[in-house]
């Protein structure tokens, strides 16, 4: 009988390895139409996950409008807060958007193409410039002389206007915002959002239930706390960037603008942009500026710019930005620095700004697992 077992088992095991090794074989010999029909799916569900993103986005402002009107005196609005809330937030986020699609992009988008027609100008009396100081001065060394050379070549070697004109532009702008392709699915998008605020109750009981349901006790209590803490994690980082953003770009175009310095706004747009990734941002976008400075208005207002926005990035960096992100970060500016690098290596730029908030969040996981080593061994 023993014997019976054994080859029973035997058999099994060597027709259980050719199933796999047939299902393996047809999965490889069907690999494109597979990965179609996968890419087919997330192409269908795309806009209910860009609803979800956008419900996630939009959910900060909903919770602090419904907060205010649960204390307002008026019983029609504190019954109705939660609608009320999603409405008004819709309404704001709506206004936003015509506010930057009709002010300041049609600003951006034209000092970028001036600035694109008139480069080579730019560039031809930078040079002239250069080559009227003294033959002592450090900008005439051989290597200063064979950089210009180099970038002067590859900027006549290139049409900038084949890759920066408004026809460029406006499909550049479609295609980051192709998330959600044509009316239809924008409309599902916005719809999917409203219905996530308006239901979040009920739909974080439903995992929480689910969570309960599948998992046992320890494990969910896990899931749970680590589920918060790079919630509010999250929350607070993505929102407090922007809003420094925003900050530092007006008043980084305001400075600009009382310096006269040329493509103002466009700088202050870039500077405010790049600033939400931490460190490597605003030394890109200073960096940037400074140059398109010194080719657009000399030295000396370049000088000038640069001074002013370094000390109002310190200004940002000391007081504003600790006054809106705080403490909760708890974060070392090595171990920043080091999940910006390896963010952008892997993921670009959206990997370099996620990069902080996801570092934080393992941060959590590892001082607990260490905590409970430690713990145990004692």
């Amino acid at each position: 009988m023993n014997e019976v077992k054994k080859n029973f088992s035997k058999w099994m095991y060597w027709f259980v390895l050719a199933v796999a090794i047939i299902v393996v074989y047809k999965f490889f010999d069907n690999f494109t139409n597979i990965f179609g029909a996968i890419g087919t799916f997330f192409s269908t569900i795309a806009p209910f996950l860009a609803g979800i993103l956008l419900a996630y986005l939009l959910y900060i402002p909903a919770s602090r409008i419904e907060e205010g009107l649960k204390k307002t005196k008026n019983r029609f609005l504190r019954k109705r807060s939660r609608g009320i809330s999603v409405l008004l937030t819709i309404i704001l986020s709506i206004l936003i958007i015509i506010i930057i699609v009709n002010v300041i992009l049609p600003v951006v988008i034209e000092s970028v193409i001036e600035l694109v027609n008139n480069f080579q100008g730019y560039w031809n009396t930078t040079v002239e410039k250069i080559n009227d100081l003294p033959e002592n001065s450090i900008l005439k060394s051989d290597k200063v002389k064979d950089a210009i050379k180099s970038i002067g070549e590859s900027i006549q070697d290139v049409d900038l206007n084949e890759y920066i004109n408004p026809e460029k532009i406006t499909s550049y702008l479609k295609s980051v915002v192709g998330v959600a392709k044509g009316i239809f699915d924008v409309f599902v998008t916005i719809v999917v959002s409203i219905y996530i605020l308006l239901q979040r109750t009920q739909i974080v009981e439903f995992f929480k239930k689910f969570g309960k349901a599948i998992l046992d006790t320890n494990t969910y209590g896990k899931i749970g706390k680590y589920f918060s803490n790079g919630n509010i994690i999250f929350f607070k980082f993505i929102s407090s960037q922007l809003l420094d953003a925003i900050i530092v770009g007006v008043l980084v175009t305001i400075a600009m603008t009382i310096l006269k310095v040329k493509y103002a706004v466009l700088l202050g747009f870039v500077i405010g942009l790049f600033n939400m990734i931490p460190y490597f941002g605003a030394i890109i976008a200073v960096a940037l500026s400074i140059l398109i400075t010194v080719i657009t208005g000399g030295l000396s207002q370049a000088i000038v710019m640069a001074v002013v926005v370094i000390i109002l990035q310190q200004v940002d960096a000391n007081i504003i930005n600790p006054k809106i992100i705080g403490n909760s970060l708890e974060m070392s500016p090595l171990l920043v620095i080091f999940a910006v690098t390896v963010g952008g290596a892997y993921f670009g730029v959206l990997g370099m700004f996620l990069a902080v908030p996801v570092a934080a969040v393992l941060k959590i996981i590892v001082n607990d697992f260490i905590d409970k080593r430690i713990e145990e061994k004692t």
